[in-house]
């Protein structure tokens, strides 16, 4: 039984798991199997929060809404390609396309609005759980200039679509229109996430070395955060569901969590700053996208797991001290310098991280020579944050919120199982 594909519900409370023989339904606290359907080869499988409701990609182009308590078929749709995604909120639903994204109402599924968009193989789109900000992202279309190369292969007359840029595009869900565009990276867009709430926006790009957080739908950058100096590709972005920290997983297989500390005016004038620590170095929320200075390839490294070993040494000691000296000459002088000077000084980085474990995988892993792909999120009850891994397996860490630091691992389970149990229980 191979695993291909795996994602929370909106509110974490639930985990689903897509197999090539069905798909299964786990409560995530505590972790136990709630529901089980041998429905074939599932590609991918979305939840509607607690509901009863998924909806399942059984074939490249067919859409299957189901109701698992009354075991029956709602509806069922076919699209013109391949069905790369699937979005859910109590409002609408999302389906994408490498090229097209079609909106729905989710109340009577009537088909609202057919979106063009750049070609979008990697199906980079989010849509916010709130119904009341009920807002979708995707990389803003980009039209070629007059004059421009049209490849060889397109019919006469065609419009030739150039590839996705670092623009993102906020679209309202409920007034079906464009309401905004965020210039969030030079490089193309890799991955975008919405909090629960629908306000802010995370975004990262295909080089995958800064994290970058907005407000929705007014666009400002309120943190900039360097998760390595490395390329990397970005798996997995979620906030908490207080959206106070960020958790990133991706091919270093280090989780990285960002803390969004507040920032703003202190009594004497200057800006304020967060107390000592790693997560110094958040622009001024005033600021807008990217800026021409900006380098995401270069810069500090101080976010690579190789440098983890060092914080108890001499050297750790000498690091830490030198990023509570910078984060706070970054802090002060970033209220005078120009934006693109201040945003050098201002390296932020993880207030936390976790290191995955390399285990054998269980019956249906995927684990093999390459990247272990994880998908991240946090817990609404306690300060954890809870991974899902390629090769099928289920980890729970404890993090420190006052501190920070590396997380503990304090529990493990296996999603696939080729006994039909619940799989293995480790306690740490």
């Amino acid at each position: 039984m191979a695993m291909n594909f795996v994602t929370f519900n909106q509110d974490y409370s639930y985990l689903a798991v897509a197999t090539s023989k069905g798909f299964q339904i786990f409560t995530t606290e505590p972790f136990a199997k709630s529901y089980e359907a041998k429905e074939g080869n599932i590609a991918v499988i979305e939840m509607l929060f607690s509901t009863s409701l998924v909806a399942l990609i059984l074939s490249p182009r067919r859409l299957q809404i189901q109701n698992t308590k009354r075991q029956c078929t709602i509806c069922e749709l076919t699209f013109p390609t391949t069905v790369l995604a699937v979005k859910l909120n109590r409002k609408r639903l999302v389906i994408v396309l490498e090229d097209q994204i079609y909106l729905y109402d989710i109340q009577t599924m009537k088909l609202l609005s057919t979106i063009d968009t750049s070609p979008n193989p990697n199906a980079i789109c989010a849509l916010a759980p709130s119904s009341e900000n009920c807002y979708m992202a995707y990389p803003l279309p980009q039209k070629a200039p007059a004059g421009a190369n049209t490849p060889a292969h397109a019919p006469p007359g065609t419009t030739h679509v150039s590839p996705t840029t670092g623009d993102v595009l906020i679209f309202d869900a409920v007034k079906l229109e464009a309401i905004n565009v965020i210039e969030a990276h030079r490089s193309p867009l890799a991955l975008i996430a919405l909090n629960s709430d629908g306000t802010l926006l995370a975004t990262a790009s295909d080089k995958g070395t800064i994290i970058r957080i907005f407000s929705v739908p007014d666009g400002h950058k309120l943190y900039q955060f360097r998760r390595g100096s490395m390329p990397s590709r970005i798996y997995s972005m979620s906030f908490n569901t207080t959206s106070t920290l960020l958790c990133v997983s991706s091919s270093t297989e280090t989780v990285h969590i960002f803390k969004l500390a507040q920032q703003g005016p202190s009594s004497d004038g200057s800006l304020s700053h967060s107390p000592p620590g790693r997560d110094h170095g958040s622009p001024p929320p005033n600021t807008y996208g990217y800026s021409p200075e900006e380098d995401e390839t270069g810069g500090d490294a101080g976010s690579d797991s190789s440098l983890r070993k060092h914080n108890g040494t001499l050297m750790g000691i000498l690091r830490r001290t030198s990023q509570n000296v910078g984060g706070a000459v970054a802090a002060r002088m970033g209220g005078y310098l120009p934006k693109g000077v201040s945003e050098m000084w201002e390296p932020a980085r993880d207030f936390a991280w976790i290191k995955l474990p390399r285990s054998n995988p269980g019956p249906g892993g995927n684990a093999g020579p390459g990247p272990l792909r994880s998908v991240v999120a946090m817990s609404s009850n306690t300060p954890q944050v809870m991974v899902v891994t390629s090769d099928g397996n289920f980890y729970v860490f404890n993090i420190d919120l006052s501190k920070g630091g590396e997380g503990t691992l304090t529990k493990q389970y296996s999603v696939v199982d080729s006994t039909d149990r619940l799989g293995y229980t480790t306690e740490y």
